[in-house]
This record gives structure tokens, C-alpha cells and sequence, in this order.
């Protein structure tokens, strides 16, 4: 969930350092932090501010230029929110320097240790105990004659540690050097022409670079401002390929939108385009996914699929599940990644995991895969971050190719996702005898869903914030679905809690009167998603369940449907479409509403509280 960039090299680190810094300020975070190497004053100088990256500018001279520079944004975990406990965090001596994300899980029996041996500790973080650890290997190492390199005690230190980590490390004795270390946690090298930039998100050093080395779990990375060597898991060196990011630095930036949130729905029609294109052959009704190639024999032969995911994933996956067992006829079962592996999953032959996961860094959907693997399970995914380690430890997988997704609401991947769900029901679907008329009749429906979507960005923007303004007093409200829809309401649900902080509920209609109608009231607003689909009749009938007890209803409607107008108090107008393709049009009035009501609410849309883009931490 934390931050980090390293810098070294020919460059102003401490410049560039905060430069990509600000570039991660999207994830979220409570508090920052810089430490670099001043060659005049021949010491590590550090800051650190409760007050954001931007502060750091202030708190240090930005005349200061430096050869090695680590920083960090930090989501309070082991210790609360202080500048104490914000990273980089240092040894006795304020030499080696460590940035740090992830959890240590054994930090107190190593801190126990360290402290009997003489360290002092300032912080209440786990962080804290590996630069001192690396400081006692080093004291040890010299006087036992042995070697004193930094990087050979990291990599000693790094056998003792246990749990998940993304490390930077700098050495004031080693100002040549930046160590690398990732495991269970993201982290990249950039090359750029200067010297080298690490970072935990590409998004962070775009503007330096498009050419970066992934690193794998174990690996560890010692970096000069000439070259690097990578050493894996067994300490041995290995050969390392550089990638192209294919995203522009102008893809991260607004645009001239208020808010990365309101950009990324607008960039809804192309993002669809992008996640489509080149994979639909509709004379033929078939899909083609060029990067399940090497496993379609195997997903031919598939008698079950289990999708795993986190939140907005996970409720794609839901719509996958409607669409893959009523159009590939093969059974589907879903599960939050989270309790995925805890629940020790019974698995059988010719099961298929489809993971999905935008970041393609979901530590608890990653942790799942390894489950999986390791039980001999054919892994396929769904992602956006090209290199990124989902993307990396599945057999094989589908990119969405929608360009990055800055604001932590998630709304364009969550669209692209059900729409690349959607080719790979037609992929499976026309193996396992789905019609010719059928493939055809999904393949042109989903073509046209572009157009669609941007009709309501067209039409319903005004009308959907003004409806924002009428309930911007209501705490409390109820989204309704079925069949399809259903995930659609739990989404809708999320994006107002995780945007505007309101209690909202996402149900099944059909169980509203086993509990949750008892609610219902003319202070408790219910959104019921109404398209005319084959449970319309039905929902037309939660709407008057709604209304009969005072409730006030928002409705989403299909283009035409005059009889909700009059049912319902408000209407957000969609095209008609597909039942299965349905959910791609209903949650983008959903998204907007939370915009608007988190906008007039005065939140920081783009940075929920509490919240992080990409969560890397179990």
C-alpha cells in the first residue's frame, strides 16, 4: 500500500526522487518521507512531514542535489500516524537507510535481539529493525575479517527476515550503491539515461522513463549509477530483459478534469476500444485472445472455473460468473481472494483459477495463484499492469490495455474487465457448442458498447449530478439488483462508501424481504437497477415494495421505459443492450452519482481516506 522510489545516478536525486514521489500521492498515504546522501556535509540527511510530498520540498533545501536519494509514502500499519514512524527509518548512526512495504512479520523477536545487542529503536514500526539489523551483520562481518560489503549484509540480513517486503537501501559508507530487494511486494527498476529509478508503481517514473526491469520474488538489486546486477532467491546472478511501458506520461495526468476519477470514466469509451480491439471476429462470432494460446487446449477441456479477486474485481467476476454459466455452460464459482487459500479449496481435475486484478499486484489474489500453482491448477488472468506479478506468475492471460488508472475508485478497469469477461464467455462458449448466431449476436452487441457508454456521458451527466445534489443529505442508502445486476448494485454500493463515506448497502433484490426492507424508510433511499432485462418485471415489483414504505427510489432504466418514470422519483437512462452486457451501461450512472456526491461533499475523491490504489498487504 506504501510508496517508494530510490534514485542513483548522474541526476538530481533528491529532485527526481520527489518528482515520482508526488507521482505515487494517488495511492494514498499519511505520511512522507526523504533520505539522501550530502556530499558536502559527508552524511545521510533525512525529513519527514505529516503534511504531504509537496512539504518535503520546504522541510529540506531543493537546491540540495544529490547522487542516491530513498522516499516513501506510508499508510500507518505497525504504529500510528507521527513523523516518528514515517520511513525512510535508520540505524544507531544514521548511516544505512531503508524504505520499506510491506510487513515484517518477525520484526519483534528481531528487535528483541537487536535491543540486547545494544540497539536503540525510536519507532513502534516493524521497518525499523532491518536497517539496524544490517548495521549489526556489518559490525559483525568486520570483526570477524570478513566481507563488509553493503550488499553482501543485505543479503544476509534478508535470509533472517520473514514475511513481505519491498525494500530500498542506501549506506552513507556506499554512496555508490542502492539496494533493490523485493518480496511479495512490487517493485521496479527503471533505466533511464542518468542512473537508475526503483519504484513500487510505473505510474511513478513515466516521466523519467518507459524502459523498466521487473523484479521477481527473492530478488535482490544492486544498483550504481553505471549499471546493476540482480541476484534471485539462490544468490545467483541472473540475466535481466528490459520492458516498454507502453502508457505516455500525459495518460497519468488529468487532462484538465477537476479529478483523475471524473477523467477515468470519461476515458471509459476509448478504455473499452483499447480492452476490445483486435479480439472480436463477428462475421464469425468468435472471440480471439491471442494470450491464452498456449493453454486453450487445456481451457477447452476445463470443467470448472474459479474466480478469484478482490473488491471491484471480485464483483466483475460475479457478472463473469452469470455470463460464463449461461453462455459457456461450464460451471463457475467465485471467492474474494482473501479467504480464497484459508479456506482450503478442493480442487479437481480440470479446474481452471482466473484471476483478476487491475494492479496485477493484489497481494491476497496473488496468494491465491501460488495456492493454486502449487496444487497443480491451469492459472489465467485478467490485468492491466503489463510485467506486473499476477500478469507474470499465471500461465497465461488477458491484458485490458486501458492505460493507467490513477484514482483509487476504481471505475474503467472495473468496465473493461467485464467486457474482456464477456469475449472470454464467447471464447469458451463457442468451444463448448454456444451457436454461430449466438457468438455473432454477443460480438456485434459488445462492439457497439463503446458508443453506448459515451451516449450516457453525453446525455445524463447534468441530470445525475443534480440528482447528487438533491440526496447530499442522506446517510444511509440501499442499491438494488438481480441476476446480472446484482454485482452491479454491490458496486454502485462501494464507490459511494469508498468516495463520499456514505453507509450504503449493496443487496439482492430478491432478499429484501428477508431483513434488509425492515430499513426502509423516506430517510433511506434505495437505487434499484431496472433495465429491461428478464428480471424486469420482478424488479419493477421491488421498486413498488420500495415505494409502498416511503422509500424513495433512483432508478436505472432502459432508454423509453416511461412506466419507471412514473414508479420511481428519479431515472438514470441507459441504452438497451444485451442482458448479459447490461452491467457495463448500469454502473456508469452509479460511478458519476458517487463522483458528485463525494464532490459536494467535500472529499478528496481521488484519495479516499484510509484507502490505497494498489493493496499489496494482506
Amino acid at each position: 500500500m506504501c510508496g517508494i522510489v530510490g534514485y542513483i545516478g548522474k541526476g538530481d536525486a533528491v529532485a527526481i526522487g520527489l518528482d515520482c514521489l508526488k507521482r505515487l500521492e494517488y495511492r494514498g498515504y499519511d505520511s512522507a518521507g526523504i533520505a539522501f546522501f550530502d556530499a558536502e556535509e559527508n552524511r545521510v540527511r533525512s525529513a519527514k512531514t505529516l503534511k504531504g510530498v509537496a512539504d518535503l520540498g520546504r522541510v529540506i533545501d531543493e537546491k540540495k542535489t544529490s547522487p542516491v536519494a530513498i522516499c516513501h509514502t506510508r499508510w500507518a500499519t505497525h504504529g500510528g500516524v507521527s513523523e516518528i514512524n514515517a520511513h525512510p527509518h535508520g540505524d544507531c548512526h544514521g548511516e544505512i537507510w531503508v524504505a520499506h512495504n510491506g510487513i515484517i512479520e518477525n520484526y519483534k523477536e528481531l528487535k528483541k535481539w537487536l535491543t540486547a545487542r545494544g540497539h536503540t529503536f525510536v519507532s513502534e514500526t516493524d521497518t525499523e529493525v532491518v536497517p539496524h539489523l544490517i548495521e549489526e551483520i556489518i559490525k559483525g562481518n568486520k570483526a570477524r575479517g570478513g566481507n563488509p560489503s553493503l550488499a553482501h549484509a543485505v543479503r544476509e540480513a534478508l535470509g533472517q527476515l520473514k514475511g513481505a517486503y519491498g525494500l530500498v537501501i542506501m549506506d552513507k559508507t556506499h554512496p555508490e550503491t542502492l539496494i533493490a530487494a523485493r518480496n511479495f511486494s512490487p517493485l521496479l527498476l527503471g533505466v533511464t539515461d542518468s542512473g537508475y529509478v526503483v519504484a513500487s508503481d510505473a505510474t511513478a517514473i513515466l516521466k523519467h522513463t518507459n524502459r523498466v526491469i521487473y523484479l521477481d520474488d527473492g530478488d535482490m538489486a544492486v544498483l550504481t549509477g553505471t549499471g546493476h546486477e540482480v541476484y534471485d532467491v539462490g544468490k545467483n546472478l541472473r540475466e535481466t530483459t528490459e520492458h516498454t511501458i507502453e502508457w505516455s506520461p500525459e495518460e497519468a495526468e488529468k487532462g484538465g478534469y477537476p479529478h483523475f476519477m471524473l477523467k477515468e470514466i470519461f476515458e471509459e469509451p476509448d478504455a473499452l476500444k483499447n480492452a476490445i480491439r483486435g479480439r472480436l471476429v463477428p462475421q464469425e462470432g468468435l472471440a480471439k485472445l491471442g494470450g491464452l494460446a498456449d493453454v486453450e487446449e487445456r481451457l477447452r477441456n476445463a470443467k470448472r472455473i474459479l474466480i478469484v479477486a478482490c473488491g471491484t474485481a471480485y464483483y466483475a467476476g460475479k457478472i463473469g460468473e452469470y455470463m460464463l454459466e449461461e453462455y459457456a455452460g461450464i460451471p463457475v464459482e467465485v471467492d474474494v481472494a482473501s479467504e480464497f487459500r484459508y479456506r482450503k479449496p478442493v480442487f479437481q481435475e480440470g479446474d481452471v483459477v482466473l484471476a483478476i486484478s487491475q494492479s496485477g499486484e493484489t497481494a491476497d489474489t496473488a496468494g491465491a495463484i501460488r495456492e493454486a500453482k502449487e496444487k497443480g491448477v491451469l492459472c489465467v488472468g485478467i490485468v492491466n499492469a503489463v510485467g506486473s506479478t499476477i500478469a507474470r506468475e499465471t500461465d497465461a492471460g488477458v491484458y485490458a490495455h486501458i492505460g493507467p488508472e490513477i484514482s483509487v475508485a476504481s471505475t474503467k478497469a472495473f468496465t473493461a474487465q467485464v467486457a474482456i469477461l464477456a469475449l472470454f464467455a464467447v471464447y469458451i462458449g463457442r468451444m463448448r457448442g454456444m451457436s454461430l448466431a449466438t457468438g455473432k449476436r454477443v460480438a456485434e452487441e459488445l462492439q457497439k458498447i463503446p458508443e453506448l457508454v459515451a451516449h450516457i456521458l453525453e446525455t445524463q451527466v447534468e441530470h445525475i449530478k443534480e440528482v447528487a445534489e438533491k440526496y447530499r443529505e442522506a446517510k444511509n442508502f440501499m442499491f438494488l439488483g438481480r441476476k446480472y445486476n446484482y454485482a452491479v448494485a454491490l458496486e454502485g454500493a462501494l464507490k459511494l462508501k469508498e468516495t463520499a463515506y456514505v453507509h450504503a448497502e449493496g443487496i439482492s433484490a430478491g432478499e429484501i424481504k428477508h431483513g434488509p426492507i425492515a430499513m426502509i424508510d423516506k430517510d433511506f433511499p434505495a437505487v434499484v437497477i431496472a433495465p429491461k432485462d428478464s428480471v424486469y418485471e420482478k424488479m419493477a415489483g421491488t421498486i413498488a415494495e420500495v415505494r409502498a414504505r416511503e422509500g424513495r427510489v433512483i432508478a436505472i432504466a432502459t432508454e423509453g421505459d416511461e412506466a419507471l418514470r412514473e414508479a420511481a422519483d428519479d431515472v438514470f437512462y441507459i441504452p438497451k443492450t444485451l442482458e448479459m452486457l447490461t452491467p457495463i451501461l448500469a454502473v456508469i450512472p452509479l460511478q458519476l452519482f458517487a463522483y458528485y456526491a463525494a464532490v459536494l461533499r467535500g472529499h478528496n475523491v481521488d484519495r479516499p481516506r484510509n484507502l490505497a490504489k494498489s493493496v499489496t498487504v494482506e
